[in-house]
């Protein structure tokens, strides 16, 4: 595919690294619980090397996915890398042995985080890393991140990271991060139906910093759900395909990263990027956050 029919291209700001709108998450690459190895290693493989082929050039990971399968998996299928591949990575979490989800956000957590980063993807110095706050199981909570960022941008300093992104953060956070380093892309938790970002989106894009939404799909109620299946339907194309369009269509500087282990369905993710909404039906779209504010 075209980097237009990928979305069009984003370059992150003050850098070289230029994406397609539509890349690829690969959280759903390790097993069960994103814990272990997949199911199908080969159908994993195959996955990755479909998306790249496809024009894909931002692939979205972290080390602590499996832990560190979903990254060796990315190395096993694409190194050495296509000249022009961004791999975003994040740190913050780490997975004990017990399957759960802890923070791993001291100076060593991260600095080991960024090593673990580097050895499992096969790479000298990362991409972008963003930084990720675990908050609460709601979303962003308020709170200090200086200490956090001032490590990544240690680590900058020392050649192991190109850029700086923020992941499950407030707009003060956002704000207290840009006084110590440059940050080029927000990671939040944004869809048809969960639109608490829209003034923090608006204010990135006249700044040029690239917004990255997670689960497109993600909390939507019955009703929500039946408006986007109808629109779908009368458009010939699946819910998700509609949900990512509108979110390319909702600001330039949307980037979409939707995850799957299945090559069909990784196709179906990228004809999003071919939707195009009327007025009208982004209109009855945006209906689907009034309902929300509604309820609430």
């Amino acid at each position: 595919m075209s980097g237009a029919t990928l979305g069009g291209r984003f370059t992150f700001p003050g850098s070289s690294l230029t994406v397609r709108r539509i890349g690829y998450g690969a959280m759903q690459l390790a097993g069960p619980g994103v814990w272990g190895p997949p199911r199908d290693p080969d159908g994993a493989v195959a996955v990755l090397r479909e998306a790249v082929a496809a024009g894909v050039n931002h692939i979205d990971t972290a080390d602590f996915y499996g832990p560190h399968v979903t990254n060796q998996i990315i190395r096993q299928a694409l190194h050495p890398y296509p000249a022009g591949l961004v791999i975003v990575t994040k740190l913050g979490a780490r997975r004990p042995p017990d399957q759960s989800w802890q923070t791993a956000i001291s100076p060593q957590d991260l600095t080991a985080g960024v090593h673990d980063n580097l050895r499992n993807l096969g790479l000298d110095v990362l991409d972008i890393v963003n930084y990720r706050a675990m908050g609460s199981v709601h979303g962003p909570e308020e709170g200090s991140i200086a200490e956090q960022v001032t490590v990544l941008a240690d680590l900058r300093r020392k050649g192991l990271i190109r850029r700086i992104g923020l992941s499950n953060v407030t707009a003060a956070q956002v704000a207290e991060a840009q006084a110590i380093t440059d940050v080029v892309c927000v990671q939040n938790n944004y869809n048809l139906a969960h639109r608490h970002d829209d003034a923090l989106i608006d204010d990135l894009a006249r700044q040029g910093i690239a917004y990255v939404p997670f689960f497109p799909l993600g909390g939507f109620t019955p009703l929500q759900s039946s408006t986007l299946s109808a629109v779908a339907g009368r458009l010939g194309a699946t819910p998700m395909q509609v949900a990512l369009a509108w979110l390319l269509q909702r600001s330039p500087n949307i980037l979409l990263i939707p995850g799957t282990s299945s090559v069909a369905h990784l196709r179906e993710n990228l004809a999003a990027g071919q939707v195009t909404l009327s007025p009208e039906t982004l209109a009855e779209l945006d209906g689907i956050a009034a309902t929300v504010a509604v309820a609430q």
